[in-house]
């Protein structure tokens, strides 16, 4: 679909009283038309953690807004964004929960308000999310990648990929640049115009398309990560899953960047930070199956062929490689190639690699990841319902000396 026929359909999905599951209720003066367009995204679930997530969604004005959580002494409101403000802002608005229990599910709403101009105030439907759950016997999380912003894609992945305790979007989220802010809303909130974190709640992946582009420093205002920073690190039930960002295709001072990005002192920084927080920390350290998700492969089968573009990301591996080996990397699950395929561990490269598959109906993959106290199970999914891939783990022991 063309992009002026998908924002066409996007105007026409948010004109009446439900947009994507966000059924909204009138307060105050102004019709109904009026008040259902102060919101245009169903409220994003992201960032899970144990103890809480952050809800996004998107607005026509300058609003206000909150979450309300239902609990069995009634609804408690709950509205943070670390100033002293009510959640605010004229195109999106983000509420970070924290406090609340581990595996734990919540029913919550957002209401939002508009901040001038006519009383409106538009209330969604109740809605569930569940924190992750590090005690748990086992997990399951499911993984998109290259979706380009192919509507069609997303709308089929969205209905072919079941609840899960999280969603892990690897990246290419965008179809090429960021050209102008108001492609991020329909890209990152409302892809496919689905509900999509309604069964599970997204960890986002920046791959070299999300990051490109005259707007791509404004994609930190809707996408939040659960600590601040584009990488993180995650743990439900058995499986430790560490989030890198191994940022563009091409070396820092390609003329196509015009000197907007800086990516090597980023992959720099995340091996301090791994050696600290996952490395140092028992609930990452010793999981018994250990897991990196980056959008750009750290290996490929023509590891010494360079494009003009990088099939595979070197400048990541040669700093990570010796880092992945000491935590005890099972597997790497990456994208971009645009092709379902895995490369066996070996005495070289003691993880191993998978990939998912690309934007078009054909090529799209989900990946289902299940582990338990047996093995971690991993599927790469067709849409037509065939298993390309499949791959298992044993549980490992811990490397690291006491």
């Amino acid at each position: 679909m063309v992009e002026t026929k998908r924002r066409g359909f996007l105007a026409t999905a948010f004109g009446g009283v439900a947009v994507g599951g966000l059924a909204s209720k009138a307060k105050g003066q102004g019709g109904s038309g009026a008040t259902t367009g102060l919101v245009t995204s169903p409220p994003v679930v992201m960032a899970p953690r144990g103890d809480g997530v952050e809800i996004a969604w998107s607005v026509s004005r300058l609003s206000l807004g909150w979450v309300e959580l239902k609990t069995a002494e009634g609804s408690k409101y709950l509205a943070q964004n670390g100033w002293g403000f009510m959640p605010q802002g004229e195109k999106v608005l983000r509420a970070r929960l924290d406090g609340l229990k581990p595996g734990t599910s919540y029913r919550y709403r957002v209401v939002t308000e508009a901040a001038e101009g006519s009383a409106l105030r538009v209330e969604s439907e109740w809605r569930e999310f569940r924190t992750l759950d590090p005690g748990s016997s086992s997990s399951r999380f499911v993984v998109w990648n290259d979706t380009h912003d192919n509507g069609e894609t997303l709308k089929a992945l969205d209905a072919a990929t079941p609840a899960a305790d999280f969603l892990l979007w690897n990246g290419d989220a965008n179809k090429n640049k960021w050209t102008s802010e108001e492609l991020i809303v329909p890209t990152l909130l409302n892809p496919g115009g689905t509900d999509f974190t309604a069964k599970r709640p997204l960890a986002f992946s920046w791959g070299n398309h999300d990051v490109r582009g005259e707007y791509g420093f404004q994609v930190s205002d809707y996408i939040a990560m659960p600590e601040g920073r584009p990488y993180y690190a995650m743990r439900s039930g058995p499986l430790a899953a560490v989030v890198l960002n191994t940022g563009e295709d091409k070396a820092d001072e390609h003329p196509s960047f015009k000197g907007r990005v800086a990516f090597d002192a980023l992959r720099r920084e995340q091996v301090v930070w791994f050696e600290r927080e996952v490395l140092g920390r028992p609930e990452f350290r010793d999981a018994p199956y250990r897991v990196v998700f980056c959008h750009l492969p750290l290996r490929w089968i023509d590891d010494g062929l360079q494009r003009t573009f990088d099939m595979f990301s070197a400048r990541s591996q040669v700093l990570w490689h010796e880092m992945l080996v000491k935590w005890g990397t099972q597997v790497v699950i990456s994208g971009h190639i645009h092709c379902a395929g895995k490369i066996e561990a070996n005495a070289e490269f003691p993880y191993a690699q998978i990939t998912g598959g690309g934007p078009t109906l054909d090529q799209a993959t989900w990946i289902d990841g299940v582990a338990d106290s047996k093995c971690l199970r991993l599927k790469v999914n067709a849409l037509t319902g065939e298993t390309r891939i499949e791959m298992e783990f044993p549980p490992i022991v811990n490397l690291q000396p006491e």
